[in-house]
């Protein structure tokens, strides 16, 4: 057996040799006719547009904000400048698709330049940028030179066609698709024909079934019903759902996805979108609130679902329908009002809202996780890599409980970031950090008043038995990050504890009240209060601790300059208020998670995770054929070990998809995840000052997490324990040896089968969760 390993090794090594190493691309002279075939949009331009275009060119952070989710994006064409600009001094006017313009010229007007258009150029914009990237072919699977600059950081050239001939000369290997295996010759032939054909793109009409404007007429008339009470709920539904892809069908099939807007008009009329920057904007006029079908084709980053069938209809007359509560004055849409919440929707019962909230947390978490947000490294910089999030059970939330404690701190739960001049900056945000703190304070005695036994893990909401919402996963990629279902992966270093209060203002800070297009102080404040939400949940958890041991578990994870924060700029811990856990070890945090795993095993146990917390010779899923329980187990020896004893987890990037199939054709896919350590996450600058490398660690998924592949690797499930071994031969100063590695098994931009492989993955998701698949974004895809 030992020689029948060696000889499979040197013959995988021999075909690495034989690979191509970074090398400049080969020039096409003659290049593939433009069909004269009459060209479709929709059935013949569109497919294409998915499936090469799309995995750059979505959502906000699309470059030159050339969307291509939609057809009107294409018909907009670009813009030199970004939406995303942590820097900027002024605020910026806001572009989005289908809201802020309604035709061409508007857009115009607003700065956009057409892609399509020739004017005085023989070939339009985009079709001189898909030649250019057909001129110039890559060695297969071979790394791209280096000069070549690609991730979040790289400065797009926002050219117009007049432009072109400059950026062909000083970027010829930069056409499109960027930096990646590019257009066959059928769909160069198609796109070309197509332009050459006058590039005319037809609407997709989308017809709504019978059955589905039932669920839209139904939620229509009763978020539309006339009196102050629905009007209220109405509002902070809609606040609440705004970025949602909401779909019908209860048993969760895979559906067509809706979303809420505000209309001028009523229900029966064409809708009239209400454009104001924020969701809890003043709409000026009457408003309506209204069902339409999702647009365009859905890409994965910005896909958040929410159930709103006939069961989530029932369940939010249950809650917002109890009682007698009455609304005596609508309240209005002004600064103070958007600022705060909890005294905005004073009158909706808050275990309706909160109870709302945690039956569906899983979309709520994601919202502030994958919404707007969250991209880019500043916006991160705030959390950890790998954290669990759990969530107070309402009957033991004194906001919910307590009326006279809730009337008390209403006041202090106000929100920063309505105000963005520059020079109010350092004001403002002492401001709202000191009524942050004086709540913190005053929350600390009411708890301890309350309980005076202490905080025990039946505080913890166990999702009534059987809502798997109850427990969270949330993974950190450096420049964005992911929530899933479950505790996933061993106990992570920090976990946060979240109430009502902490859940409601995470969610207005980072996804109601933020701007993506407003200047610095916005998004200074927005960032900054984020980081006392953070040490907010993780106090919380920390009364779980014994008191007299939680600063010292704190001060470990607020090492070096984080004591400053500890000091200067949080609340104080409670170290007073006993712990109902009992333990039996001094590792409190460890002891801790373990405890949260053995209580709610049974909420946990779809999600349970032999991979990362086996430790033994039978760590496969037991529900899966036998080949895929052998993956697991070879796998398992990767996971949750320590970059210091494993150093190959230093090659690696943030998150790895693992394609494995076998000798049948079947396959399956695992998301591997490197998890990066710090000594602290307390500040928005300077995180590689506090990066503790050597305590990496890995969590292997099987599944996909992650919107933004950083890389991919496709591995034949015979020789997946030979890249098991491989990995843990590596040797930091042998970065040859990993090359060699992904020469192998590593699918690099540049491989013949890129976009079969990425397209494979979510088809597979698809078919596994088909609720939750769309298009994957390779911008950050690393040149491995």
């Amino acid at each position: 057996m030992a020689r029948l390993i060696t000889a499979a090794l040197l013959t995988l090594l021999f075909l690495a040799g034989c690979a191509e190493k970074t090398s400049s691309p080969t020039f096409k002279q003659a290049l593939p006719t433009a069909t004269q075939q009459p060209v479709s949009f929709n059935e013949d331009v569109r497919p294409i547009v998915e499936a090469k275009c799309l995995a750059c060119h979505g959502c906000f952070d699309a470059p030159c904000q050339l969307k291509m989710e939609y057809s009107d994006g294409l018909i907009r064409g670009a813009h030199k400048d970004a939406v995303y600009d942590g820097a900027r001094l002024e605020t910026q006017k806001v572009t989005r698709l289908g809201i802020d313009a309604q035709n061409e010229q508007q857009w115009r007007d607003m700065g956009f330049y057409s892609v399509l258009a020739r004017g005085d150029q023989t070939r339009s914009l985009f079709e001189n940028m898909v030649r250019l990237g057909k001129q110039y072919e890559f060695a297969p699977n071979s790394k791209l030179p280096e000069n070549i600059e690609l991730g979040l950081s790289r400065a797009n050239q926002c050219v117009s066609n007049g432009d072109f001939s400059n950026y062909a000369s000083n970027h010829p290997y930069e056409g499109m698709p960027l930096a990646v295996a590019g257009l066959t010759d059928d769909e160069y032939a198609t796109l070309t024909g197509w332009l050459n054909q006058g590039g005319a793109i037809s609407p997709l009409v989308t017809s709504v079934s019978e059955a589905e404007q039932n669920h839209v007429q139904r939620w229509e008339t009763w978020l539309n019903e006339g009196s102050q009470r629905r009007q209220l709920v109405s509002r902070w539904i809609y606040e609440h759902l705004y970025l949602a892809h909401l779909y019908f069908e209860d048993d969760g099939a895979k559906t067509r996805f809706f979303e809420i807007v505000r209309s001028h008009t009523p229900p029966g009329n064409e809708i009239e979108i209400i454009a104001t920057r924020r969701p809890n904007d003043d709409p000026k006029g009457e408003l309506y609130y209204r069902l339409r079908p999702v647009a365009g084709s859905i890409v994965h980053k910005r896909h958040i679902t929410f159930g709103f069938g006939k069961k989530q209809f029932e369940r939010t007359r249950e809650l917002f329908e109890t009682g007698n509560w009455q609304v005596e004055t609508a309240p209005d849409y002004s600064r103070d009002k958007r600022a705060n919440p909890f005294a905005t929707f004073a009158a909706i019962p808050a275990k309706a809202r909160y109870q709302f909230m945690l039956d569906n947390a899983e979309y709520f978490t994601r919202t502030f996780i994958r919404g707007p947000v969250c991209r880019g490294q500043i916006a991160t910089d705030v959390i950890r890599d790998h954290f669990w999030v759990t969530y107070r059970d309402p009957e033991n939330d004194l906001y919910i409980t307590d009326a006279e404690y809730r009337k008390e701190v209403t006041p202090l739960l106000a929100l920063p970031g309505q105000d963005n001049g520059l020079l109010d900056l350092g004001d403002n945000w002492r401001n709202y950090k000191d009524k942050r703190n004086r709540y913190h304070e005053i929350r600390n005695i009411a708890y301890g008043d309350a309980y005076p036994k202490g905080a025990s893990l039946d505080h913890i909401w166990d999702g009534d038995g059987n809502n798997t919402n109850a427990l969270l996963t949330v993974f950190r990629h450096h420049d964005n990050a992911s929530v899933q279902r479950g505790l996933i992966g061993q106990v992570p270093l920090t976990s946060w504890w979240m109430d009502y209060p902490l859940f409601e203002r995470t969610y207005y800070e980072l996804v109601v009240n933020f701007d993506v297009f407003g200047n610095v102080a916005h998004q200074a404040q927005t960032r900054l209060y984020f980081d006392l939400i953070r040490n907010g949940g993780e106090q919380d958890y920390l009364r779980l601790v014994p008191p007299g041991e939680r600063n010292r578990v704190l001060r470990h994870w607020y090492q070096g300059a984080g004591e400053l924060k500890l000091d200067y700029s949080y609340a104080s811990m409670d170290e007073t208020t006993p712990s109902q856990v009992p333990y039996a070890t001094s590792a409190f945090n460890e002891e801790l998670g373990a405890r949260l795993l053995l209580k709610f095993h049974e909420l946990n146990a779809e999600r349970d995770d032999p991979i990362n917390r086996c430790g033994g010779s039978d760590c496969g899923r037991k529900d899966e054929p036998e080949w895929i329980r052998e993956a697991d187990q070879v796998l398992s020896e990767l996971a949750a070990t320590r970059a210091a004893f494993l150093p190959a987890i230093s090659y690696l990037p943030n998150v790895t998809f693992l394609r494995v199939y076998n000798e049948e054709g079947k396959r399956t896919v695992y998301t591997v995840i490197r998890d990066r350590a710090h000594s602290s996450v307390a500040f928005l600058l300077g995180e590689d000052l506090r990066y503790q490398p050597e305590n990496d660690k890995l969590t292997i998924y099987p599944g996909i997490i992650g919107s933004y592949p950083n890389f991919m690797f496709d591995i034949p499930a015979s020789q997946l324990g030979l890249f098991k071994d491989r990995m843990k031969a590596l040797k930091v100063e042998e970065p040859e040896a990993f090359e060699e590695l992904v020469s192998v098994w590593g699918v690099r931009r540049t491989h013949r089968h890129f976009w079969e492989i990425l397209h494979d993955i979510t088809a597979w998701q698809l078919e596994h969760q088909p609720l939750q698949a769309g298009i994957f974004d390779i911008n950050r895809y690393k040149n491995l």
